[in-house]
């Protein structure tokens, strides 16, 4: 879920992954509102979102380095650090997560792609794509029975070769499904030119570590989403500029696949009403240029000028989608990743900002 450069690259994108750098140049900017955007300012790259399943508060993920998992009020419009927090929470589910080596460290945690599964009695297990010190999907339960949702870290299952995954989507079976959109040395130059990069993963519980599923490479697997009963999934090509599904076996078989899309998608979150929805930034603004026509794509440069953003809803049946929300250049809100309806709201997220737009469902455009 959104571009990425290797760990290599890390300390000198350190610039790009924080908050006040090339989007928000103004660290002291007014939150105030854009159109008919409010946003909630102050989150480090909250890149991905997530409802907790019966209520109205979002959980989002911030990609920087000391970044955190956050808690947000939709209702109060606030926000608050999660986890680690002050006193992680961590009981260690060896049965289920035996091959992780313990709980991470919080120095340096990163956090990604995320899904979350519901449970009984307002318990959830949240599923969490971290780099940092170990390249890993982190697992929490998510306790929603109290005041507010308590995060409890229970497990992990490291990706192979420590490959960065970049989403994960999780099956009725216990079982997970990750992208990993660049295979170890490949350049994402590949990827945007269109030639396969990396695909993806699967575990099962019981198994050491991620393999991958034959039949899904990919130029640059982002976004990924299974479908209720865990028959199909669905994923975000960046590179093809679409989505496409699979059926749930080793290997895939390709089933259906969208048009090319005139933006470079990112997330996937299925939505109550059974439709996907992914979000981007537009390939071709007359400011920052054309993406395809790009000799070689350097991701420094595609973050670094404002481009205006498409939100598109799919039906995964037919794989015919329709726009829902569009939103012009915004030099303090770009890089867009995913949207997600919350109540009678859309909410957005970025890979490089400081803040998370909202806008009523039915009025962003």
């Amino acid at each position: 879920m959104s571009f990425r450069l290797g760990a290599a690259a890390l300390v000198p994108m350190a610039g790009l992954l924080t908050p006040t750098a090339v989007i928000a140049e103004d660290a002291a900017a007014e939150c105030s509102p854009s159109g008919q955007y409010a946003f909630i300012c102050g989150l480090r790259n909250p890149e991905d979102l997530v409802v907790v399943p019966g209520t109205e508060w979002i959980i989002s993920s911030g990609m920087a380095p000391d970044g955190a998992i956050y808690l947000v009020d939709a209702k109060r419009r606030a926000w608050s650090e999660l986890y680690p927090g002050d006193a992680p929470r961590a009981r260690h589910d060896t049965e289920s997560y035996g091959a992780c080596p313990g709980a991470p460290a919080p120095e340096g945690f990163v956090t990604h792609g995320l899904n979350i599964r519901a449970g009984a009695d307002g318990h959830s297990t949240l599923y969490v794509v971290s780099h940092g010190a170990r390249e890993a999907i982190e697992v929490f339960e998510v306790d929603a029975t109290g005041d507010a949702p308590v995060l409890t870290w229970r497990g992990c299952v490291l990706t192979p070769d420590r490959m960065e995954a970049n989403s994960v989507a999780s099956l009725p079976d216990g079982s997970l499904l990750v992208t990993i959109p660049l295979h170890t040395g490949v350049p994402i130059s590949d990827a945007m030119a269109g030639k396969p990069t990396g695909g993806v993963y699967r575990w099962s519980p019981g198994e050491p570590t991620f393999t991958m599923v034959q039949g899904t490479d990919l130029p640059y697997a982002n976004g990924i989403e299974a479908s209720a009963d865990g028959r199909e999934f669905y994923v975000v090509s960046s590179g093809l500029l679409n989505v496409t599904a699979y059926s749930n076996g080793n290997p895939a078989q390709l089933l259906r696949r969208t048009e090319t899309f005139a933006f470079v998608p990112d997330n996937l979150h299925m939505t109550g009403d059974g439709r996907l929805l992914t979000a981007g930034l537009n390939v071709v603004d007359e400011a920052c240029g054309d993406v395809r026509q790009a000799a070689e794509f350097r991701l420094e440069e595609f973050a670094s000028c404002p481009r205006p953003f498409t939100v598109l809803a799919i039906d995964p049946s037919s794989m015919q989608g329709e726009i829902v929300a569009t939103g012009p250049a915004n030099a303090h809100f770009s890089n867009i990743t995913m949207a997600l309806p919350v109540g009678d709201e859309l909410w957005i997220g970025t890979f490089a900002g400081d803040r998370i737009a909202s806008t009523a469902l039915g009025s962003a455009d």
